[in-house]
């Protein structure tokens, strides 16, 4: 693994350790160490996964009074209008991925067309946010498949592969997923200002 000596560190505010593996696995490739809180700050309502980080990051850097990054994700599938979006979690919490795969039906492949987007936001306590996004595009697959992963990973396909996140290695996903495409984003800006 091609990884920089961690020179730097940044704490994450995630009760989610999975999401918290990801992060951490990217940035280290960046030489940024991470930190876990295990807690967050207050989500917000929002059609838009930053505004719900932005938001939560202010929230959080005064709350723990310290420079820290928050992550929030949606699945946004195009034959359901966008549909869960960014309340991807409540409705995994809710109704599982059986749910989105039974309100797909037989569509064909063009229909199972589904975006995942991710937004990590950075702040200082008494500082505004600033927020780095990520996406990965691919297809919500005929059934579930694999254990890795998390919420709905064993139902997305990245495009151009034949592999759900779930059927695909920490290791892997955290250089693919639209987590660490925000993550690494946020990591190159915070090692060229920090």
């Amino acid at each position: 693994m091609n990884e920089r000596r961690t020179e730097r560190t940044i704490s994450f505010a995630t009760s989610n350790s999975h999401k918290f593996r990801e992060v951490e696995l990217a940035l280290r490739r960046l030489g940024v160490g991470v930190k876990r809180l295990r807690g967050k700050g207050l989500e917000i309502q929002s059609d838009d996964t930053a505004e719900v980080a932005r938001f939560a990051s202010a929230d959080a850097a005064k709350k723990y009074e310290r420079p820290l990054i928050v992550e929030d994700t949606g699945l946004f599938i195009d034959a359901l209008g966008g549909f869960p979006g960014p309340y991807a979690s409540f409705v995994f919490r809710s109704v599982g991925s059986e749910a989105i795969l039974r309100l797909l039906g037989g569509r064909g492949e063009e229909e199972r067309r589904a975006t995942f987007w991710s937004a990590v936001a950075y702040c200082e306590p008494q500082g505004v946010p600033r927020v780095f996004r990520g996406s990965i595009v691919g297809a919500i697959a005929r059934r579930a498949a694999g254990r890795g992963g998390f919420g709905f990973d064993p139902i997305f396909i990245p495009a151009g592969d034949s592999l759900t996140l779930a059927q695909l290695s920490i290791d892997e996903k955290s250089r693919i997923s639209h987590r660490a495409e925000a993550a690494t984003k946020f990591g190159e800006w915070y090692v060229r200002h920090s």
